[in-house]
């Protein structure tokens, strides 16, 4: 039975496979892909063929043709994948034709003509090694929240509300008129009675005093 393994591979279905090593797998970056980054991985794998590593493709147009309905959700998945250095962007598409090619990074990169300027030098084997810690499940929307939550505008001043005036001041804004010195000097209350006596009602009426 092992002999006819190691002769034709009797032991799994025929056909090529794809080949994940365990570090791969294994690897924190590896467990903080999403489901959907992991199925685009797969399928990415699945065109390696020994010597293309580097003219893989993830375009809308081949992978609808594998199941892939939702482009938002490709290209998040994809974005996912580059952010995590699984794959390595070696040709940038173009529209309306040219499709971008994709590099596994726990492959070398293969010899192939047509590489953007500079991606040779860019490329890092087993950048998936080194990716960040930060969970890397794609692209987040901007926060149109402010962190601590809504608020409700204030319709009262936050020193208590106030209330307008709107009938004329009893009192001068000066302060009261009682409480400020007479020009003259008053006349004692006394002397006051004792002259309105004497006097006779024409006087008091020429000198300002009561009748």
């Amino acid at each position: 039975m092992r002999r006819d393994r190691r002769r034709g591979g009797a032991g799994r279905d025929e056909g090529g496979f794809i080949a994940l090593p365990w570090a791969v797998v294994d690897s924190d970056a590896y467990q903080r892909l999403s489901d959907a980054a992991r199925s685009l991985l797969m399928e990415i794998a699945r065109q390696y063929v020994r010597d293309n590593n580097g003219r893989l493709l993830a375009s809308r147009r081949y992978l609808h043709t594998r199941g892939w309905k939702s482009a938002d959700k490709l290209q998040r998945a994809k974005r996912e994948l580059l952010a995590a250095g699984f794959i390595f962007e070696t040709v940038m598409g173009q529209r309306p034709n040219k499709a971008s090619w994709y590099a596994l990074t726990w492959y070398a990169l293969d010899p192939i003509d047509g590489y953007d300027e500079g991606a040779r030098e860019s490329f890092q084997r087993s950048a998936y090694k080194n990716a960040p810690l930060n969970p890397s499940h794609g692209t987040e929307r901007p926060l149109i929240v402010p962190p601590h939550g809504t608020e409700t505008a204030r319709t009262v001043p936050p020193h208590g509300t106030m209330r307008a005036t709107f009938a004329p001041a009893t009192v001068p804004p000066d302060g009261h008129h009682l409480d400020k010195p007479s020009t003259a000097a008053p006349i004692p209350r006394p002397a006051l009675t004792a002259k309105l006596r004497a006097a006779p009602k024409r006087h008091r009426l020429h000198e300002g005093l009561p009748a």
